[in-house]
């Protein structure tokens, strides 16, 4: 990959992420690196190995992980606020990649250090397991 499309290519990575909790569609931000939507998709892939899709949901999960540990703000509105637009979908998403519901993560974040056993969700408790 030449170098000019490369910076194209990070310049429109830089947008998405500051738009990452608004609702983008692909040709938006192919639009940012002067490219067709699917000439786009390759070459992001490529470069930043995953896809637009995969960054922005990357980018919206580790911003809730965010706020369930350091607010107050209900699920429903974490879900919100990191751009989903339905709580399930916000809720299916996170529980794929972190292995537990935003509810279990905050349970279990929100506890003081001294954990036991008796209150780590079984979603949590596959991170310690000891190979045999």
């Amino acid at each position: 990959m030449d170098h000019e499309t490369f910076v194209w290519l990070a310049r429109s990575r830089s947008w998405l992420a500051e738009h990452f909790d608004e609702r983008v569609r692909l040709e938006m931000a192919a639009q940012e690196a002067y490219m067709s939507p699917f000439h786009y998709h390759r070459l992001f892939s490529r470069a930043f190995s995953e896809t637009p899709h995969e960054f922005v949901t990357r980018l919206r999960l580790e911003h809730a992980k965010k706020l369930i540990r350091s607010s107050d703000l209900t699920i429903s509105e974490i879900c919100m606020e990191v751009g989903y637009g339905s709580l399930g979908t916000f809720s299916s998403m996170f529980s794929r990649h972190e292995g537990c519901s935003p509810v279990e993560f905050r349970r279990v974040y929100s506890m003081p250090q001294a954990w036991t056993l008796k209150v780590v969700p079984s979603c949590m408790l596959s991170l310690w397991a000891v190979p045999r």
